[in-house]
């Protein structure tokens, strides 16, 4: 299945895109923090990176699950599902506002899989950003790609053991909070707004939190416990899906002495849904 898959490894995308004020006043917004500086030139925080580098492909274009279709730049991968798996950032200067970024994307890996509900395919895809003073992240993303749902449900998966917390936040995603996500980042998947698409062709019991709002809201509140710090670097993994309307938890410990901490969203059940090992200093 992946053996015409292969050719499509090595191959690279660039993009440009800017910093701007606006994109940074709405994420401030959608974050509640009144405490980021909107002039030209303002340090941004790191994981503010998210909201850029949108596909932005002709309408005509767009798959019917609403990402652009493959067969463009991403590999023709004949499964129809597709879910972020994992992510693995450095951030090694921050983005400024009013700053040109560049983004050059290389399709590293394609590993075929069989989980718990089927065939799978990992596309593993290395960002690397740029900007007016050089490198500002570099970024590793596993893109898993699902069969269609099946009417027999999945095997259930043991859920993770959840460790004990420092601190704690409920966190209820709603709506509005996906919607205003999806625009700032141009992110056109409709299982984060079609709730009718979401259930009926997908097969998910209600709409799917993106996993980037999920990691901004837990770093959001990482952050309100470590106060005048920046998320260094972080390895995130995607559990099981948090779903729009269903209660969740934010759950973190404090930096070691190196800065290290584990975070970690729990879902309406208390079972671990994310998982980010991450470096938080000053």
């Amino acid at each position: 299945m992946t053996g015409n898959l292969h050719s499509w490894i090595g191959r690279k995308r660039r993009i440009a895109d800017e910093m701007a004020t606006p994109l940074v006043r709405r994420m401030a917004a959608l974050t509640d923090r009144a405490d980021v500086a909107l002039d030209r030139g303002a340090p941004v925080p790191n994981h503010w990176l998210s909201i850029l580098f949108d596909d932005a492909a002709p309408q005509s274009q767009l798959g019917p699950d609403g990402h652009p279709a493959k067969g463009d730049f991403l590999p023709p991968v004949p499964l129809p599902r597709r879910m972020l798996g994992g992510r693995r950032v450095t951030y090694h200067a921050p983005p400024r506002v009013g700053d040109t970024l560049e983004r050059e994307t290389e399709i590293a890996a394609i590993t075929p899989k069989v989980g718990r509900s089927g065939a799978m395919i990992f596309l593993l895809l290395r960002h690397t950003i740029t900007g007016p003073n050089g490198l500002v992240a570099v970024e590793e993303q596993d893109i898993a790609y699902l069969e269609a749902k099946r009417n027999a449900p999945a095997p259930k998966e043991a859920p993770a053991v959840v460790p004990n917390a420092a601190w704690r936040e409920p966190w209820a995603p709603d709506p509005v909070m996906l919607f205003r996500f999806s625009a700032l980042a141009f992110n056109g998947h409709r299982i984060h707004y079609d709730a009718d698409y979401a259930r009926d062709v997908e097969g998910y019991p209600a709409l799917v939190v993106n996993g980037s709002v999920s990691t901004l809201f837990l770093f959001e509140a990482a952050l309100r416990h470590t106060p005048g710090a920046q998320v260094r670097r972080y390895d995130a993994r995607t559990m099981q899906p948090v779903f729009c309307g269903r209660r969740a938890t934010l759950c973190g410990d404090p930096p070691d002495a190196e800065g290290r901490s584990t975070l970690w969203v729990e879902d309406e059940a208390g079972a671990m849904a994310l998982r980010i090992g991450a470096t938080i200093t000053p």
